[in-house]
């Protein structure tokens, strides 16, 4: 894709007014080693004259309920991640290309996305929780560029924030949602998974393979997902959700087309939302990390031989059955860590990205075009649900789950969605 971006200048974004110091601990979920990483996000917007002045202006003042965000991450004397709460600020970028989104068809093939040019380039003296580059195009459109600290945010939280700047940029005098700390809604984890011991009985982690993972995207209509619903309600009698569809159809589908032994162990992870699930449940406003993963394995024989209900049903009780692998989690009554599935080709991730409150952010012009989440790693089998760009409907599939050899038939297995 041929185009460049000038940066033209490069700040911290501080709270528009004096904030709370100290420091604040972390949740149990928030400080599990997994998370100490960053989710990278592109968010593209059709129109947005003068963009990065109106959200500088915004995430300054979102920065002052929102304070914890403008702070650094920390170590306790007793190795636990903690916040401090220095104001100091979040890392922005202010950019501009020298083309129309138009040109680049607002980046919706995301195989071709220059990310080095879209995302901040991060400052070397300090390690920011946030950090934003936008980029202005000469039709008035502009991408956002994020780069979040997973510490402290999960999807929903991240949401949260950003909708909160778009509510300043708008002008509101009172956010509809007010943020919520209460980190300390967990016990301290048990021994056997504390975040920084292995119990002496845990196998050792298997070696991480040598491929690469190719990127694809499957757009699935809303004819097709309805079919596959009705298809399941005929077998059941019973409703299903378009996630649990497509989850199934990705799922069997990347089995069939990698063809490994019958007698393989096949694991399919994806990540739940758990706030309803404490005592009493978390506030309206809670924007750390709350989710469990739900985990399934079967034998590759029976992934490949069933039919996309039978799978369907093998998702729900597995969904079903969250509470009370959640509760046996906060009870430390589960053999192994949940949160430690092997990271092999074998353990296919799922994410579902369209209710997170992403497409609803609004910094004054309308919603985003496109929502482009970036691929983390090229050796941890991962899928996201999101939607397509809006000028349609239904379903995008993003897809970084197959080797090359195995790739033409999985894209032909999932778009075809026999």
């Amino acid at each position: 894709m041929d185009f460049s971006v000038a940066r033209l200048s490069r700040s911290l974004v501080s709270p528009s007014e004096p904030t709370p110091s100290g420091v604040l601990d972390l949740s149990v979920i928030d400080r599990l080693p997994v998370l100490r990483c960053n989710a990278r996000t592109l968010h593209i917007f059709r129109h947005g004259p003068k963009a990065a002045e109106v959200l500088r202006k915004a995430l300054s003042k979102a920065l002052v309920p929102y304070y914890p965000l403008a702070g650094r991450l920390n170590v306790s004397a007793e190795n636990q991640l903690q916040i401090t709460c220095s104001g100091e600020g979040i890392w922005f970028v202010e950019a501009s290309a020298n083309c129309m989104l138009e040109a680049v068809n607002f980046f919706e093939d995301t195989a071709v996305i220059p990310y080095d040019k879209l995302l901040p380039d991060p400052p070397q003296e300090y390690n920011p929780l946030v950090q934003m580059q936008i980029t202005q195009f000469e039709c008035g459109g502009f991408v956002v560029g994020l780069i979040f600290s997973h510490s402290i945010c999960d999807g929903l939280g991240a949401a949260q924030f950003l909708n909160a700047v778009g509510e300043m940029a708008k002008g509101v005098e009172q956010l509809s949602i007010n943020p919520v700390w209460c980190r300390d809604f967990l016990p301290p984890p048990p021994l056997q998974f504390h975040a920084n011991s292995m119990p002496a009985d845990m196998p050792p982690v298997p070696p991480i393979l040598d491929y690469q993972l190719e990127h694809a995207n499957i757009d699935i209509s809303p004819d097709q997902i309805n079919d596959l619903k009705q298809k399941f309600r005929e077998l059941t009698g019973k409703n299903c959700s378009s996630f649990e569809i497509v989850a199934a159809s990705l799922w069997s589908h990347r089995a069939r087309a990698i063809n490994l032994k019958d007698d393989t162990d096949m694991t399919l992870v994806f990540f739940a939302n758990c706030r309803h699930l404490l005592n009493p449940p978390l506030p309206v406003g809670f924007y750390g990390n709350c989710f469990f993963p739900v985990t399934i394995t079967v034998s590759n024989q029976t992934l490949t031989k069933a039919s996309n209900g039978e799978i369907v049903k093998l998702i729900q009780e597995a969904k079903a059955g969250l509470p009370n692998e959640f509760g046996k989690w906060v009870k430390g009554e589960l053999m192994k860590d949940p949160f430690a599935p092997p990271l092999v080709y074998t353990t296919m991730f799922i994410s579902e990205w369209g209710r997170l409150g992403f497409n609803q952010v609004d910094y004054g012009w309308g919603h985003p075009v496109h929502i482009v989440p970036i691929q983390g790693s090229s050796l941890i089998p991962v899928a996201i649900v999101g939607s397509v760009p809006c000028t349609r409907r239904g379903v995008r599939l993003m897809t970084w789950c197959v080797e090359k050899a195995h790739l033409q038939p999985f894209v032909k297995q999932m778009t075809s969605l026999i």
